[in-house]
């Protein structure tokens, strides 16, 4: 008899923490699945300017096309600086997002060049 009460004790739990593991299962899977994206935040950007086009408001950098936009914040030796401030062999450093296929600066700076050792 005692068996029988513990092997249905065993069996009643069994029984008992399946369903409560597959609703657990179930709930992970809908909040992965109604999760808003996570937006990215700016990526930085390095080197020597290639080109400036004052026009079009862009700067090439290696081989990124970077758009200057009105709330991209330019500076030049620590001072604010607009884009025309700028010129190829210049070496700058900075931030951009992605927006579609377009690579718009939230930052832009000069950088100070390495000294050769």
């Amino acid at each position: 008899m005692k068996k029988q009460i513990a092997l249905f004790s065993i069996a009643l739990a069994a029984l008992i923490a399946v369903p409560a593991i597959s609703s657990a299962q179930d709930s992970t899977n809908a909040a992965a699945a109604t999760a808003p994206a996570k937006k990215k935040g700016a990526l930085p950007f390095h080197g020597t300017i290639a080109a400036v086009d004052t026009t079009a408001m862009t700067l090439t950098v290696g081989s990124l096309t970077i758009n200057v936009t009105s709330t991209t914040k330019i500076t030049k030796d620590a001072k604010p600086a607009t884009l025309s401030d700028f010129a190829a062999g210049d070496s700058v450093a900075g931030a951009y997002k992605k927006d579609g296929d377009k690579l718009n600066a939230t930052t832009l700076h000069n950088a100070k060049k390495k000294k050769a050792e």
